[in-house]
């Protein structure tokens, strides 16, 4: 006798552990495909704005570095190589993501302009919509705490 279908509304992780069940018993016809196929995407979608996060978390970080040297501390140089470390490892475990970085700087660097804006109080005309430096200089920038 089969077991009850779990529904994926009501109970998600009892869902989710029938699913590996089925997969791992070969019971492809009993999946609920739809769904896999919507967490599938979100799963790739989740990965994708991880990094988007990072990144505008490294650049409101370096554009206050950049436009307020005068407060410049510790904490921001340690905000800085934590976000470096946290975008090359999302990088490594999902290199396909590499394909996509000019996208993703341009909405990091976005959401991280805006970030810096309210953070520093600085007039939007201050800090340029485009970002001044590239992926590669925001992720290889020396950046030091004497």
């Amino acid at each position: 006798m089969a077991e009850p279908v779990i529904p994926y509304d009501q109970d998600f992780y009892g869902w989710v552990q029938q699913q590996m069940l089925l997969l791992q018993e070969g019971r492809l016809e009993e999946l609920d495909r739809d769904h896999l196929l919507e967490e599938l995407a979100d799963l790739g979608r989740s990965e994708k704005r991880a990094l988007t996060s990072q990144v505008a978390r490294l650049c409101c970080h370096l554009l206050k570095w950049h436009y307020q040297p005068a407060r410049r501390s510790r904490s921001w140089v340690l905000t800085i190589r934590g976000a470096r470390q946290d975008i090359q490892s999302l990088l490594r475990d999902n290199p396909s993501l590499k394909g996509k970085l000019a996208e993703i700087f341009a909405d990091g660097y976005a959401r991280g302009r805006l970030l810096a804006l309210d953070e520093t109080g600085l007039g939007d005309s201050v800090i340029p919509e485009v970002a001044p430096f590239t992926f590669s200089a925001a992720i290889e920038e020396a950046i030091a705490w004497d």
